[in-house]
């Protein structure tokens, strides 16, 4: 029977000292097929966003800080750190001894290229670079120490280091081999290193028996890109699967009555909305997104459609969120009261509404189908417009391209508000094409400035109410993370984020 540990501290995030590099035990060879849509395209920590990178990302590369299965910031690649200057300045200690994938050293100069990289020309390019301007230098002190200086405050900033762009990477490989190469030859200091890589079909990667935190068990990880959920059950019912990130709800019945399989769902980040275009068509009309809201019966799509495996939301978080806010209650669904206000605010029957999804997402086809069925009850002559991923989220959303409603499914991977809020709701970030708000541009700031913990509660709150009252999307679910797996695997540590690190994962 798989043992599995959820809320178990990986203590090899946490300390050096777990079990001495380079002794393992064989641990065979794991093969995923991880969340859409699947292969990232680019292996670069600046390139992406997307959890499908995290669940890769975290085999390969380490940050500043990291976070353990149950959602604590330990040490990673620095062990110790101190607010200085009146929080204006961070000292960051570094781990002894520590080498890139390629045999390079560790040093402060390596989280200084990291840093000057993801700030400068390089991360404009990708989506991180925003979640790190707090930083307005680092500076080398020794060999293994740094001073991160801060031009205004970020108290999510150390949570930030655990995550995505902040991963740090190898200054001489990337300068030998250059941005592109590096893309898809990716080197880090992180417990597994590259192997090799076929363009959306897999990834694999082999233990790093050098690994500061002990050598992982497993001999390698294979990632297959499958971004078909159907394909992933079958793959996994077949047993040529032993992890799969994203198979359809509706098959979790068959997984279940296999002895050689389970399901293991948990409480995760990631929350789903339709957001609004606020500039075009009836949805520019605050009643009328009010109206649709409360056309929708989200506790009948849950149990229906997902199962029972989501909680509804009345904000674009979930419980997991500091900023969430238990007293905030869900619209209650009103189809008549819905039809009334419709009718009032001059809307008239047969009326287009159309509704943008990620193509891939299964799951969420039927959550719109449904969806727009009621909304067609509502009056509405809803459509349903199917995009592949990127370019819904690269092109069609930061554009301003959208139909009335698209598809917003968002990981929160810092477990902050902040996070979510600032991107979606703040004039010019590119999921916001649509909104300039001078009051919740200051709120959000706000938030930002302090590292109050009980004002920024607050504060991140009144956003959450401010954007319900102003009807900027319509909240439908937090959804748990669903995992079919097979009983071969052992030791198998879930996180919350989804950003798996197989360490003590074997298989048999």
């Amino acid at each position: 029977m798989t043992t599995l540990k959820p809320l178990a501290l990986a203590a090899a995030l946490a300390l050096s000292a777990l079990g001495a590099p380079g002794a393992h035990a064989a641990g065979g060879t794991l093969t995923v097929a991880p969340f859409a849509p699947g292969d990232p395209g680019s292996f670069d920590p600046i390139d992406t966003f997307l959890v499908a990178w995290g669940n890769v990302g975290s085999q390969l590369y380490d940050g500043l800080t990291m976070r353990g299965a149950d959602m604590k910031l330990v040490p990673g690649l620095a062990t110790h750190w101190e607010m200085l200057d009146k929080d204006t300045r961070i000292r960051f200690t570094l781990r002894k001894d520590v080498k890139f994938h390629d045999g390079e050293p560790f040093n402060a100069q390596a989280v200084k290229f990291t840093f000057d990289r993801l700030l400068g020309d390089e991360g404009k390019k990708g989506p991180q670079q925003s979640n790190y301007n707090a930083i307005k230098e680092v500076k080398v002190v020794d060999d293994l120490t740094v001073d991160f200086i801060l031009s205004q405050p970020d108290p999510v900033l150390l949570t930030k280091l655990a995550g995505y762009g902040a991963m740090i990477v190898p200054p001489r490989y990337i300068q030998e081999k250059g941005d592109a190469y590096f893309n898809t030859h990716p080197v880090g200091t992180g417990p597994f290193r590259f192997v090799s890589y076929e363009p959306k079909i897999s990834l694999t990667l082999e233990r790093n028996p050098d690994y500061w935190g002990g050598a992982p068990k497993l001999d390698k990880v294979v990632y297959r890109y499958i971004t078909e959920p159907s394909t992933q059950a079958s793959e996994l019912l077949a047993g040529r699967l032993d992890i799969a990130a994203n198979i359809p709800l509706s098959m979790t019945s068959v997984i279940k009555e296999n002895k050689n399989l389970k399901i293991v769902d948990i409480d995760g980040p990631t929350t789903v909305a339709l957001r609004y275009n606020t500039r075009d068509g009836i949805t520019a009309n605050k009643e009328v997104r009010k109206a649709l809201i409360m056309a929708v019966d989200r506790d009948a799509i849950i149990k229906q459609i997902l199962l029972g495996y989501a909680v509804p939301t009345a904000s674009f978080q979930g419980k997991l969120s500091f900023g969430y806010d238990p007293t905030l209650k869900v619209v209650p669904f009103d189809l008549a009261k819905a039809r009334e206000i419709l009718k009032q605010q001059g809307v008239k029957p047969g009326t287009p509404v159309q509704i943008d999804y990620r193509g891939s997402d299964q799951n969420f086809r039927e959550v719109a189908q449904a969806v727009a069925g009621y909304l067609q009850a509502a009056g509405l002559k809803p459509t349903l417009k199917g995009y592949e991923t990127n370019v819904l989220l690269n092109d069609i959303i930061p554009n301003g391209k959208t139909g009335n409603m698209w598809q917003n499914t968002w990981g929160g991977w810092t477990f902050d508000y902040d996070n979510t809020a600032y991107a979606m709701y703040h004039s010019g970030q590119k999921w916001n094409p649509y909104d300039k708000d001078p009051k919740l541009d200051a709120m959000l700031e706000a938030q930002r400035g302090t590292y109050d913990r009980e004002k920024r509660l607050k504060t991140l709150q009144d956003i959450a109410r401010y954007v319900q009252d102003q009807a900027l999307e319509m909240p439908l679910y937090s959804l748990k993370a669903v995992f079919g797996v097979n009983d071969r695997v052992k030791d198998l540590t879930i996180p919350s984020d989804g950003r798996f690190r197989f360490i003590d994962a074997s298989v048999q």
